[in-house]
């Protein structure tokens, strides 16, 4: 989409690797962003002396590059068939919000895109892997318009899977969402789907796939709705996301099945030696009485953090005086990101694709799939480095502005995981519930994760207004005026720890952006209409990871019917240890926050630990839209909801909304297998599961290596209960056979059993207690009861994990494990039945 270029034969654009397209008319040319320098390896933009102030940076680059060394260009193809051809000559139907006036001096243009999507492979971390990317670059190239114009984009599925493109923040007609099943069928392998759409607002926003993991493999890139009038500065587009080497389904499956290889690779195992060592033995106690398992701010453990696509980025052009505005777009799959500067304080002048007031912190968190536009300035003629730290602290990328000698931004310290954990105990019931505040939270105003910041705990901390920074200081915190004689020790505790904690901007040193601080500069205040409110609670399991909304996943609730015209009032309560950054397809929403009338808009909003808040938005569309987390494996796991307008047209796409639902319900459906198996000189034993959300199949067996060990197997099948799943009601059967020993055993209730060859079914139910001990009360169908008491994975250490059982039958058991990799663990156990025996315990 360079004018510049001109060519009287087909092919490609030599600067950003679009198909070129015949010339319709003498439209001014659109402005670019300078795109950062490619990844390692690509071919070097050619230095600019300095910038010249426009919009935006012209692209410096000769030829278009692949995202990284591995990564294989798109090449010339013949042409797919359209799956939706009549789209072309369709007139564009505006959506249903009221768009602002592109102004007289712009004449609208049709911009064109053609996206080859292809599979790829690419070397982030000196190991080659799969991944997508879109014209042979991740992330995906930036596409800019101008407000007024009609976006043409053709994606190439060149894959042998299907896919699909979700266009983020963008008010668009419905079927062109780019949800698969809920808006649109997929995207055929070796086909071309056509998204048409006008574009009538402006800002930054981002568009990536919303088929399987795909998004996190690469598929992601910046989208710039310039202003008619857009200010003239230099402008850089930023797209931060996260890479892991591992397949992204088998990322899934393990947080699904409880494995913690993640947590060590983190080291946030907080194992019990560790708790003895940093002197929290009670605390670690108390967590897991509690039945909560270690500490953690993120799922995933990833090798790599990217800024374009590379872990340090430059744009050495800039001079000292220069400010430059960065297009933030957090692309990352789950990771949130700290963003700090060296070269001055950050001007926040833009959130989701909408402008706000400009307001000056030192840092702020950016959630997944938010986007944020700051001003920075060059304050010297040397090079300040735009840092971007992962949440967890484990990693950060990088980006450098200026040239000369370079200037470091700090680096954040390892999480006190113990000081936030302590902090968790006393806001936890038993039941797993959020204990009450006692005060009042939302926007963000009180950071809960705060206390685990060594940064926090190195400054002087107020609870007064007058030692408060500014403009962060009138925060809509307040303490209740209660005198709740019943509060136990744990409140008191909980209270305690809060005076402690960094409200953002309380320091008077370091002034951290909330929701609350963000002002809208126009009136935002809906039209007065019919009112319909809805109350959410954000709930989870972090063991089996479960997550959903009123305990119920997409698949097992039905959408939910809202008409055009009401007022749509939606107040969450965040009772889970993780924060979720929830998002609403094809609408902006007020976050009620104290700015009244000035209440931001947004698409995202993250909602922190125990966290109540509240947003509002008119409905003026019609169709189907996703609401859910982005957090894409919680997204993945289940967590989310569908707002329906009443009275909607069929949709064209999906002429059989039956089968549409099924599809797209399957995701949080899906079983996914799991298994422990241990080869020891005693023998082998082990246990294989298949589980979904809420059921359950597992085989567990015992083969001794002599036959007077015998072999045993206990097959069950169940559900688990319950907002927290400690409950699991089951039946099964029971196999027991030894060919040398046959003499009858009586258990703890004066029972007999024979251990020739016990054939039996069964029916019990299993109990998660406090400290994490499984307990299991069963009866088989020769009257026989057993009672079971179970505890796996005990963390002594970060990789050594103490396992214990004992039943009526009197067999117990008690071994170790220590983990050497995902997979892969050494292994001792004494079984009563089984004896003594070592070896190798394999894990999946």
């Amino acid at each position: 989409m360079h004018p510049e270029v001109q060519s009287i034969k087909p092919g490609k654009c030599p600067k950003c690797g679009m198909t070129l397209v015949k010339k319709k008319s003498k439209a001014p040319a659109k402005k670019q962003q300078a795109p950062l320098k490619k990844a390692i390896k690509a071919k070097p933009a050619t230095p600019i002396k300095k910038p010249v102030q426009q919009k935006q940076a012209k692209p410096t680059q000769k030829k278009a590059q692949p995202a990284h060394e591995h990564a294989q260009p798109t090449q010339q193809k013949l042409v797919t068939p359209v799956q939706n051809p009549e789209e072309k000559d369709k007139p564009v139907h505006k959506a249903g919000h009221k768009p602002e006036s592109p102004g007289q001096t712009y004449k609208p243009r049709t911009v064109r895109y053609d996206l080859y999507v292809r599979d790829t492979l690419v070397n982030f971390t000196g190991r080659t892997r799969r991944a997508v990317a879109i014209n042979g670059s991740i992330p995906a190239p930036a596409l800019t318009f101008t407000q007024g114009d009609t976006a043409e984009i053709y994606v190439h599925n060149e894959m042998d899977v299907e896919t699909s493109i979700h266009w983020h923040g963008v008010f668009l007609p419905n079927r062109f969402d780019g949800v698969p099943w809920l808006t649109q069928k997929p995207i055929k392998p070796h086909s071309t789907y056509l998204y048409k759409f006008p574009i009538i607002q402006n800002g930054t926003y981002w568009y990536h796939s919303h088929s399987a993991f795909q998004e996190q493999s690469g598929m992601y890139g910046a989208l710039i709705f310039n202003k008619v009038n857009e200010p003239e500065m230099p402008a850089i587009p930023i797209v931060l996301s996260d890479w892991t080497d591992m397949n992204p389904k088998e990322v899934y499956r393990s947080l699904r099945s409880a494995n913690d290889w993640f947590a060590i690779q983190k080291g946030a195992t907080q194992g019990y030696a560790e708790a003895i060592k940093k002197g929290h033995f009670g605390t670690k106690l108390k967590n897991e009485w509690k039945r909560m398992t270690a500490m953690d701010v993120s799922d995933v453990a990833y090798e790599k953090f990217l800024t374009n696509g590379q872990d340090i980025a430059e744009q050495t052009h800039f001079t000292a005086g220069d400010v430059v505005k960065l297009r933030i777009v957090n692309g990352g799959a789950s990771t949130y990101f700290w963003l700090t500067y060296s070269g001055s304080k950050i001007t926040v002048v833009g959130n989701d694709g909408n402008d706000v007031e400009p307001v000056e912190v030192d840092r702020l968190i950016i959630a997944p799939a938010e986007t944020y536009d700051l001003l920075v300035t060059i304050p010297e003629n040397m090079q300040y480095e735009f840092l971007a730290t992962a949440e967890d602290r484990t990693n950060a990328t990088s980006l450098w502005l200026g040239r000369g000698m370079k200037m470091p931004a700090e680096r954040l310290g390892k999480l006190k995981y113990f000081e936030g954990m302590k902090m968790m105990n006393g806001m936890m019931k038993m039941n797993g519930d959020m204990e009450p505040m006692g005060m009042e939270m939302s926007n963000q105003q009180m950071d809960m994760n705060s206390v685990m910041y060594p940064e926090a705990s190195a400054q002087e901390h107020s609870m007064h207004g007058e030692d408060m920074a500014k403009p962060a200081a009138d925060t809509s915190m307040q303490m209740n005026q209660q005198t709740d004689t019943t509060s136990h020790q744990g409140h008191n505790m909980q209270r305690h720890d809060m005076q402690n904690m960094n409200m953002s901007g309380s320091s008077g040193e370091m002034v951290t952006l909330n929701y609350g601080m963000l002002r809208a500069p126009e009136i935002t205040t809906l039209k007065p209409g019919p009112e319909k409110v809805l109350r959410f609670e954000l709930t989870g399991n972090m063991n089996r990871y479960v997550w959903t909304l009123d305990n119920k996943t997409v698949s097992e609730s039905d959408k939910i019917l809202i008409k055009k015209g009401e007022n749509v009032k939606v107040i969450m309560f965040n009772n889970s240890m993780m924060r979720h950054p929830m998002h609403l397809h094809g609408h902006d929403f007020r976050v009620l926050n104290k700015q009244g009338e000035y209440a931001p808009l947004k698409n995202v909003v993250d909602i922190l630990p125990m966290e109540t808040d509240t947003l509002e938005f008119a409905a003026s569309e019609s169709g189907d839209w996703f609401f859910h987390c982005h957090i894409l494996y919680h997204m993945m796991a289940g967590m989310g909801r569908v707002f329906t307008y009443q009275n909607s047209p069929p949709n064209p796409d999906l002429p059989d909304p039956e089968r549409a639902q099924k599809m797209f319900n399957r995701e949080d459906k899906v079983f996914l297998p799991s298994a422990m198996v241990g080869l020891e000189s005693n023998g082998s034993d082990g246990e294989f599961i298949l589980a979904n959300s809420r059921y359950q199949i597992s085989t567990e067996w015992r083969v001794g290596s002599k036959k007077e060990y015998g072999l045993e197997s206990e097959t069950y099948f169940g559900r688990y209960f319950g907002k927290m799943q400690w409950l699991f009601p089951f039946i099964g059967f029971d196999y027991h056979y030894n060919s040398v020993e046959n003499e009858p055993e009586e258990n703890m209730f004066g029972q007999l059993s024979n251990q020739d060859n016990r054939k039996v079914a069964v029916a019990g139910v299993q109990y998660t207690l406090p400290m994490l001990i499984v307990s299991e009360a069963r009866i088989d169908t020769k009257g026989k009861l057993r009672f079971q008491l179970r505890r796996e994975d005990v963390p002594l250490t970060s990789r050594l994990r103490l396992n214990l059982m004992g039943n009526t039958d009197k067999e117990y058991m008690a071994g170790l494990r220590y983990v050497v990799t995902k997979y892969v663990a050494l292994s001792t156990h004494y079984d009563s039945d089984m004896k003594y025996g070592a070896g190798l315990t394999f894990v999946y």
